[in-house]
């Protein structure tokens, strides 16, 4: 198997993780109002430039590839676009926000750019989706929300590549698909397996696991005729419209909360397990393939195995009397009543992460043949895993079962 990259980012959660289209740079929050950007460096990652602009903890971020923007939202009920532009008293090249105004009364939750990067949508905790659109007369971004019949927060969005429906999955135990259509914006999209007419905030459909759930992560397939989302009542659901057919994948692990299309018959999922997992199928049934985290693998500590991991501040020294100390410090750890010492290993797990997976993305590959994803956690690691590199199912694993 090929090992995956760690890079320990930070002490401190990340919340969500965005590269720009050559991946020689990230953008990661760090559970703050702050946008860390930072470049790579070798086998390494360093700080290059923070965006301040947010007054309270930023929820998500993405980063158009081609139009090089990015976008962030925040618990302050905001959105900010930022772009590059010279300094005018320096004429370095900066990154300069624009303010979005929603017209929400709750937190930001989600974000993400349309495919054609001509729009972007905003989940939020006030039952609503706000689609924002550029008006170039006034040179401001506009916001129109998706409400009806939306009950409860809305958890995640994912883009259908047609750029008009939009996926969305809320804490009513709802994934549901509504059309985005902007009449000045975008053109009318051909017929789908979704519908043919498709007026602004249409409801295309909406779904449920058997024994409900908050729904944690929704994603289209490349070609945009499935959807799949991740319940908090620990499956994974993948939905044929055409059909009607929905495969539902239980499993008794913990729960998953963020999940990627790596082909039109494969995904990735991950979350609370700390290990992201494969599942492949079709139109005749699904099922979880494995873990792309190789709990057999000799492990280093601070949970990598062999990997090509960067350094960070705490992570440079790797010796067992550092680690000892460190936990002392960090966790409140000390020497046993015999004498001896608590070392790392005692408290860590045998997975890569060591917390919560919150954010998984594609990381190489074009849509629909994606060959590596990355994932980031609570435990302030950047990893980014082979989709091929896939051990068998461990004992935990061994319980999913499709129904």
């Amino acid at each position: 198997m090929v090992p995956p990259q760690v890079y320990n980012i930070s002490q401190s959660p990340i919340t969500s993780h965005a590269f720009n289209a050559d991946r020689t740079q990230v953008a990661v929050s760090l559970n703050t109002s702050d946008v860390r950007i930072l470049s790579r460096s070798g086998i390494d990652w360093t700080p290059e430039e923070t965006l301040s602009e947010h007054d309270k903890i930023i929820t998500s971020i993405d980063w158009a590839p081609r139009s090089n923007q990015i976008v962030t939202a925040s618990q302050d009920r905001n959105a900010y676009v930022w772009q590059q532009a010279p300094d005018p008293l320096t004429g370095r090249t900066v990154w300069k926000p624009t303010l979005v105004l929603l017209r929400i009364n709750r937190a930001a939750t989600f974000v993400r750019w349309s495919p054609f990067e001509d729009k972007f949508a905003v989940a939020s905790g006030a039952r609503a989706i706000a689609i924002c659109s550029f008006d170039p007369d006034n040179n401001w971004w506009v916001a129109k929300q998706l409400k009806k019949p939306i009950r409860s927060t809305v958890l995640s969005i994912d883009w259908h590549p047609n750029n008009v429906l939009l996926a969305a999955g809320s804490a009513d135990m709802k994934a549901r698909v509504f059309s985005a259509y902007i009449k000045d914006v975008d053109k009318r999209p051909p017929p789908s397996v979704w519908g043919e007419k498709l007026p602004f905030n249409t409801v295309c459909g909406e779904y449920s696991s058997n024994s409900g759930g908050w729904v944690h992560s929704v994603g289209f397939s490349p070609s945009g005729d499935a959807l799949a989302f991740a319940s908090h009542d620990s499956t994974i659901s993948v939905v044929y419209p055409g059909g009607p057919t929905i495969y539902t994948i239980r499993s008794t692990s913990l729960p998953y909360v963020t999940l990627t299309w790596t082909s039109e018959d494969s995904l990735v999922a991950a979350g609370h397990d700390c290990q992201p997992v494969l599942f492949s199928g079709g139109p005749s049934g699904w099922q979880a393939v494995g873990s792309l985290d190789d709990s057999s693998a000799p492990k280093t500590p601070g949970g990598a195995r062999g990997a090509l991991t960067g350094s960070s501040p705490v992570g440079r020294l790797n010796s067992a009397a550092f680690n000892t100390f460190r936990n002392a410090d960090s966790r409140g750890l000390g020497s046993s009543p015999g004498g001896g010492s608590q070392l790392a290993t005692d408290t860590e797990m045998f997975t890569v992460h060591q917390n919560t997976i919150t954010d998984i993305r594609p990381y190489e590959g074009a849509p629909g043949a994606v060959s590596r994803v990355s994932t980031s956690g609570v435990d302030g690691k950047l990893v980014i895993w082979d989709v091929n590199a896939v051990s068998g199912m461990s004992t935990r694993l061994s319980g999913l079962r499709v129904g």
